[in-house]
């Protein structure tokens, strides 16, 4: 029997397990970065679809593994032990494009059941800041134990606070000057900050942009 035909071939697909997200690139130039939550609730299984029940209790769910299936599409296996979804390429497509009206529809029909539901990572995170090279200098401290608001949740918020906490040195935060590492490891905008982490921030140049002293 021959596989599927798909119109869409990916170029890259990436899991990061601490920011509970794949991304994946097809070939017309389209990126998507889908949260491991919303690819649980939309999953294509069967007994998913048949039901049609409401999906809850996922803020927190990831992948464990991903399988390829032929050369059409992947089965995602979840820590929740959901594993009978097959995604084709086509549907990790659609659920890109569609995700932001997928979302609020899902959002709707969880108000309308009268369903809470949680953010993964809320409330209060307390983390420790490293400053490297001449950021340390800059700031005249090498480490702080900080606390972070539930709005800040990645890497992207996390160094919006603190260009807004010292708008004076917000030029020496800004994304190209610097390299941010959580648990000593490299991350994306999206990665996520949760309890108890350890953020480093690296200068991107050995010569920091002119500011004033603190």
């Amino acid at each position: 029997m021959s596989e599927p035909q798909t119109r869409h071939t990916p170029t890259e697909i990436n899991l990061h397990k601490k920011s509970r997200l794949l991304v994946i690139g097809f070939d017309d130039g389209s990126r998507f970065e889908l949260p491991c939550e919303y690819l649980r609730v939309f999953s294509p299984a069967a007994e998913v679809k048949a039901t049609g029940e409401l999906v809850t209790g996922k803020e927190s769910v990831n992948i464990e593994r991903i399988e390829p299936q032929g050369q059409y599409a992947v089965r995602l296996v979840f820590d929740d032990g959901h594993d009978t979804g097959i995604y084709s390429w086509d549907t990790l497509y659609e659920l890109g494009q569609q995700q932001a009206r997928n979302w609020q529809a899902y959002l709707e029909r969880l108000q309308a059941a009268g369903i809470e539901r949680p953010e993964a990572n809320g409330g209060e995170k307390r983390v420790r800041l490293l400053y490297f090279a001449w950021m340390a200098k800059k700031f005249r401290k090498e480490s702080e134990e900080i606390v972070l608001p539930p709005k800040v949740t990645d890497v992207e918020s996390l160094l919006k606070m603190l260009r807004l906490r010292k708008p004076q040195f917000a030029p020496l935060l800004e994304n190209d000057r610097v390299r941010v590492t959580v648990n000593r490891q490299f991350t994306e905008p999206f990665t996520r900050i949760e309890d108890g982490d350890e953020v480093a921030l690296v200068p991107t140049s050995p010569t920091p942009p002119p500011t004033p002293d603190l």
